[in-house]
């Protein structure tokens, strides 16, 4: 007996190695999703608990909520995205002449 691994990957045909690689892809992606819920839902809570102190402050919120609204909008929906990326603009412009 030796301390060396074995790569089983060398002793497989090609199709089953690339099986292999896909399922440990999608469990990191499935991983770091969960990770990613689990941030959101923390900085979601911060954003309900904690009234904002100033302008910048709720405009910054606005931009979370806003940017959350476009992403489930339909691909399609151009009238809407139009007017969010008014909105996020108009929210930008006014934090630089302030």
């Amino acid at each position: 007996m030796t301390d060396i691994p074995v790569d089983l990957d060398k002793h497989r045909g090609m199709k089953s190695q690339k099986a292999t690689d896909i399922r440990r892809v999608l469990a990191e992606v499935e991983a770091n999703a969960k990770i990613q819920r689990d941030r959101q839902g923390i900085l979601e809570s911060q954003l309900l608990s904690t009234p904002a102190a100033s302008w910048p402050e709720a405009a910054a919120k606005a931009r979370y909520v806003l940017n959350l609204y476009a992403a489930g909008l339909a691909p399609t929906d151009t009238h809407h995205r139009d007017l969010v990326a008014a909105v996020l603009a108009d929210f930008a412009r006014l934090s630089h002449e302030s």
